[in-house]
């Protein structure tokens, strides 16, 4: 019976090394090791040997499994590999051409339009001086409220207004967190921009959305004011819409700056007669700005008896409608890709 073990041994390794498909190569595996293969059958005539033959048939062929059990498993790793590198060689596509050979072709993909302007508006600022920061989505609460100023009893704070989460964390409802932590990295002189998306548990409409895009900005110096924030924010606007824009700033309050400030544009969609996007009004509120609170030069470590600066948050969703004439905010994120085939 040893002699047949090896035998099968033999046979099986022969079969094994020129198989040429995994699909042979699981017939050989049934053909030797299934339940109705040759060894298993060697295994299933044991009974009517001695103790001692048993023993020492069984040792034998148990052997014998796990060796082609393992040959087995190293050929088809080898197999499938080379299935693989003959589906990349045959199939091979260089992405980078306009046409693929033998094909119709194909339109290339592109920045979603908020992308787009982020990249230039911050382009637009690095060219004045500013560093470009990044900071997380979820949010502890001390730096999107405590550190700018915003109180315990503020609005914002309330379920209706802020996504939190179960662990007492929440999304960020603006980028001026990413200020704060910017703050406490650097000292004065110095100049930031944090981009990045933000969330309002909000309802939604042609103005309003739950989810959008922000870039918050701040410069801090000695003697800065408003002069500063009104220079800077006319470049930005004129370089972003090729033209000067009508503006006007409202007194407005942001418990992080003092004093604070809305900058209305005049609205690009209807030439300020009025409509859905300006809500009839013909203004549209795109940067509330303002010189930055002591208290929150103060949670930065920033001496604010010797240091001022201003701070600006900018819509990156509304500043687009504005420019390209969109009157509806939720354009951007509905997926439709006739609209985003515009940009």
């Amino acid at each position: 019976m040893k002699n047949q073990l090896n035998k099968i041994k033999e046979e099986a390794h022969g079969a094994i090394v020129s198989a040429d498909n995994i699909e042979l190569l699981e017939n050989i595996r049934v053909k030797f090791l299934g339940r109705k293969g040759e060894l298993t059958g060697i295994l299933r005539s044991l009974a009517s040997l001695s103790n001692e033959e048993k023993a020492e048939v069984g040792a034998l062929s148990n052997k014998i499994k796990e060796e082609l059990n393992a040959e087995i498993d190293s050929k088809k790793e080898t197999l499938l590999k080379a299935e693989v590198e003959l589906k990349i060689k045959n199939e091979f596509l260089d992405v980078t051409l306009d046409e693929i050979p033998g094909s119709a072709s194909f339109e290339r993909g592109h920045l979603h339009p908020i992308s787009q302007l982020q990249y230039e508006i911050e382009d637009i600022f690095t060219s004045m001086g500013f560093e470009i920061l990044d900071g997380p989505e979820a949010e502890t609460e001390y730096y999107n409220f405590e550190a700018l100023n915003i109180p315990k009893h503020h609005p914002a704070r309330d379920m209706q207004d802020t996504f939190w989460t179960e662990d007492g964390n929440l999304l960020r409802t603006h980028t001026s967190a990413i200020q704060v932590r910017g703050m406490e990295k650097r000292k004065p002189p110095f100049r930031v921009v944090g981009p990045g998306r933000v969330f309002r548990y909000e309802a939604t409409d042609a103005s309003h959305e739950n989810t959008f895009y922000q870039v918050e900005g701040m410069m801090v110096d000695k003697n800065i004011s408003v002069a500063n924030l009104i220079h800077f924010m006319k470049v930005l606007l004129r370089e972003v819409f090729k033209t000067d824009v009508k503006i006007r700033l409202r007194p407005g309050f942001f418990p992080f700056v003092e004093p604070g400030f809305e900058l209305d544009i005049n609205c690009l969609i209807c030439g300020g007669k009025g409509c859905s996007v300006c809500k009839q009004s013909g203004w549209v509120e795109l940067l509330p700005c303002g010189l930055v609170h002591p208290n929150v030069l103060k949670s930065g470590g920033i001496d604010p008896s010797e240091y001022s600066g201003f701070a600006f948050g900018l819509g990156l969703n509304r500043l687009i409608m504005m420019r390209y004439g969109i009157n509806d905010i939720r354009h951007f994120q509905s997926g439709d890709i006739r609209f985003l085939k515009q940009f």
